[in-house]
């Protein structure tokens, strides 16, 4: 299963012009921020957001303590609460054009592409020139399933910053779909250039690997994933795909399941769980398995094929046909050809 990142969460140290302050309070509120920003450099999480709700307790129109309260809560994946404490930053100071793109982003992890969409309209002007800017709108086209829009906006990303890691997954990932193997292996072979421990990509090299049936070198890229986090379940599931194919069932259904332990509602563990049970010839539970990942209604490869086919065994034509013609609708390949040769 491919992925990708949702959101770019970087962090805004701005910096405060505190020589006029004369309020006691606004300078302790100060001290706090700044605290907090230290913290926060640190991956200090809990504490960033002590020091930072220290310094609104203090100052209660710090706009900017909201916005890092807001950006390290993304960083916990507290979505909500992060969208809420930065809407509170733009009511106290509705020029923090920073906060809009955060909350853009904030907005993008939560599913809200209008509320995205708002906010970067109302910043582009101004961040015609940011790298950051661009990825974010390239991450929205692509959640509104326009990938010809999303693909320039990373390519702008990319102009005005050569480094940006996140910018070649997410072009890479969009090609990927876009059947473009050849520009989305360069795309995830930048990102690793860049950063070789990067995730996403080193498991999305492993999905075209996996494509040209190149087993080996797939499961080379989805152990680089596992070790450094071993219960990351999109390459669990990858690897185990790579395991089934080369006669590895009983390892492979380790990997599924912890995967699936992680993940409960991924469509495709689900069909690896499918494919698993046909090699071992039981049909009962394979239909289980793959009847479980339709039920999810996520797009997954072959899935409405495999079924079918899972049906077929037990010599039931009339639901293999039913199953393989909404794969057709769905545009399964797998299904499209099984349709064609068994039924009318």
């Amino acid at each position: 299963m491919l992925f990708k990142f949702n959101t770019l969460i970087r962090l805004f140290f701005l910096v405060l012009i505190l020589f006029n302050c004369t309020s006691q309070s606004k300078k302790d509120a100060a001290d706090f921020f700044l605290k907090g920003n230290q913290a926060l450099s640190q991956k200090n999480y809990a504490e960033a957001i002590r020091l930072y709700d220290e310094a609104i307790a203090k100052n209660a129109d710090f706009s900017d303590a909201y916005l890092n309260k807001g950006i390290t809560l993304l960083k916990l994946g507290r979505g909500e609460d992060a969208y809420e404490i930065l809407t509170e930053a733009i009511r106290i100071d509705p020029t923090l054009t920073q906060a809009n793109l955060v909350r853009s982003e904030a907005a993008l992890d939560l599913g809200r592409l209008r509320e995205a969409r708002e906010d970067l309209a109302q910043i582009e002007k101004q961040y015609q020139d940011s790298t950051r800017f661009h990825l974010a709108k390239g991450n929205l086209h692509d959640a509104e399933g326009n990938p010809s829009l999303a693909i320039p906006e990373y390519d702008a990303a990319l102009r005005l910053n050569k480094t940006n890691v996140e910018a070649y997954v997410n072009r890479g990932a969009v090609y990927y779909r876009m059947g473009s193997y050849s520009e989305a292996r360069l795309d995830f072979e930048s990102a690793i250039t860049l950063d070789p421990a990067q995730p996403q990509a080193l498991n999305n090299l492993g999905l075209i690997a996996s494509k040209n049936r190149q087993w080996p070198q797939a499961i080379t890229y989805f152990d680089q994933v596992l070790s450094r986090d071993p219960a990351e379940p999109y390459s669990l599931n990858n690897k185990a795909y790579a395991l089934l194919q080369t006669g590895k069932a009983d390892e492979a259904r380790g990997l599924i399941e912890r995967s699936l332990d992680k993940l409960p509602k991924n469509g495709y563990a689900l069909r690896n769980l499918g494919i698993y049970y046909q090699q071992k010839g039981n049909t009962a539970e394979a239909l289980k398995a793959f009847s479980r990942a339709i039920e999810i209604a996520q797009p997954v490869e072959s899935l409405y094929g495999l079924t079918g086919q899972a049906y077929m065994a037990e010599k039931n034509l009339a639901e293999a046909c039913k199953i393989w013609k909404q794969g057709v609708v769905l545009k399964d390949s797998l299904a499209t050809a099984e349709a064609a040769k068994y039924c009318r």
